[in-house]
């Protein structure tokens, strides 16, 4: 067998089929939600994926305010961040950071809750910042992304 027939195709930044594709998170899980959501942010879905590239989809999610999370989860998980400072450890719940996705002064499309739980499930480094700001979260059904033609996919046909 000819072992030279057979090469490993790299996917350049000319060759990326990189679509919009709408998420319905009515009545999800959140964290079962996220890590589908996190497999398209990075393009594991795709037969070209490559590690090290921004080879995935823009996804936007609509009713995020219709999460649900499992046992009493919502309420008693804590998240912890610390601000540098001597007793800056700061800690939140799910609840708090939900009612902090409606306030008029967080950026449309940033929920805090989302983007809390995402930042956890994509690499460490400038890449997962950047597939970071490729979500898009809204708590409503409707979104500002119509131009884009985006796509509404069925997330639990997802492995």
């Amino acid at each position: 067998m000819d072992t030279l027939s057979y090469k490993t195709l790299a996917v350049g930044p000319e060759t990326l089929d990189r679509k919009w594709v709408v998420v319905d998170a009515t009545d999800q899980v959140l964290g079962r939600l996220c890590a589908k959501v996190a497999k398209l942010l990075r393009g594991k879905y795709k037969p070209g994926y490559t590690p090290y590239m921004e080879c995935g989809d823009n996804v936007i999610i609509i009713n995020a305010d219709k999460i649900v999370m499992t046992g009493k989860k919502f309420t008693d998980k804590i998240y912890l961040n610390y601000t540098g400072y001597p007793g800056g450890q700061r800690e939140t719940t799910p609840e708090v950071l939900m009612k902090k996705s409606f306030n008029k002064h967080i950026k449309p499309g940033m929920h805090p809750l989302f983007m809390r739980v995402m930042k956890g499930m994509l690499p460490k480094n400038r890449l997962g910042r950047q597939l970071l700001g490729n979500l898009h979260v809204y708590n409503g059904p409707t979104h500002p992304h119509e131009a884009q033609e985006p796509v509404l996919i069925d997330i639990n046909k997802l492995k």
